[in-house]
């Protein structure tokens, strides 16, 4: 009877086994998938040549405590409701007009300083390019060519070294750059070499909607950066001009001029950001008097540089000059 029972159980736990056995595998299968999906999303960091990088001075701004557009706040800052959002829409185009509704003299044109690595592009170094990105981006889609660009380094013969580069460009670029020409003046501001960026933006800007092109030399250096872009070279009157850039640290000297926008790379061919983010942001920007208050509200980026230690006296000074002038009767 007892041999009966033990066959018994036997019969019994042996499925049972087999059946957790399965689950388990059924388990490690699944994040193996996942493993690899990730893997695959990040396939493309480190692909970049150093010298092609328009930040590679500046540390990444931290995730914890950043988010660029579309995220249009802060970490610390709660996203305003639509109800807020509408009024201050309202107010901001009231500034246009003077007392009683009559209107000022007409808007002195806005000035839109763009970054070109990771804001308009992204490029990579040929040669690191593994052949299924360039596939994968014209299946959807994502325009690409590629690039000879003079290096600063030199081949044994004395010669300028050439780099071939590989060039993605961000979705809806030049429909992008056409209507921000309708109602501003486009600059281009790199902290990129000349002898890669000029043939590039040769390339994306056939019509020569940008008014000006600087490169790294017309950056400047600060205690906490380098390569940093000091709009003063463009005006003394800081009101009607702004900057777009992936890198905050670019517009640490006016941080009330800067949007900081969401890094473009070849494993996003779906990306939206100039058309469906920065366009409508920078056509309620055009309607300023100041774009320094709407911005100030919109990304408070004075108090996030402290975040990241740079001295108030240094990113408030700005601010501070903004304000002196606003109590002015």
């Amino acid at each position: 009877m007892a041999r009966q029972l033990s066959q018994a159980s036997e019969v019994l736990t042996t499925p049972k086994s087999v059946q957790v056995w399965k689950a388990v595998v059924n388990w490690l299968t699944f994040f193996f998938q996942i493993f690899i999906h990730f893997a695959h999303l990040f396939c493309y960091v480190g692909l970049r040549h150093p010298l092609l990088s328009s930040s590679s001075s500046s540390p990444p701004p931290s995730s914890s405590s950043y988010k660029p557009l579309p995220v249009v706040e802060l970490a610390f800052r709660e996203s305003p409701s639509s109800e807020n959002t509408t009024t201050d829409v309202q107010i901001d185009k009231d500034v246009s007009h003077g007392v009683d509704g009559v209107a000022d003299r007409p808007l002195k044109r806005l000035t839109v300083v763009l970054d070109l690595d990771e804001t308009l592009v992204c490029s990579y170094e040929t040669s690191t390019l593994p052949d299924h990105v360039r596939s994968q981006a014209t299946e959807a889609g994502l325009k690409w060519f590629d690039l000879e660009c003079v290096s600063v380094d030199k081949e044994s013969d004395g010669k300028p070294k050439v780099n071939h580069v590989t060039v993605f460009e961000r979705p809806g670029l030049h429909e992008f750059l056409k209507q921000i020409g309708e109602f501003a003046d486009l600059v281009l501001f790199t902290a990129g070499l000349e002898g890669y960026a000029r043939p590039l933006v040769d390339r994306i800007d056939v019509e020569n909607r940008f008014s000006l092109r600087l490169y790294r030399p017309s950056t400047v250096s600060t205690e906490h950066r380098e390569h940093v872009k000091d709009l003063s070279c463009l005006s003394e009157d800081l009101c009607r001009i702004v900057i777009v850039d992936n890198n905050p640290f670019s517009f640490l000297l006016q941080p009330l001029n800067g949007v900081p926008c969401v890094p473009f790379s070849a494993g996003n061919p779906f990306d939206e950001q100039l058309l469906d983010v920065l366009l409508p942001l920078l056509k309620h920007l055009s309607l300023q008097k100041d774009v320094r208050p709407v911005l100030y509200e919109r990304f408070h980026m004075p108090e996030w540089f402290q975040m990241q230690g740079i001295p108030a006296t240094e990113v408030t000074m700005d601010w501070a000059g903004y304000k002196e002038g606003e109590e002015k009767p």
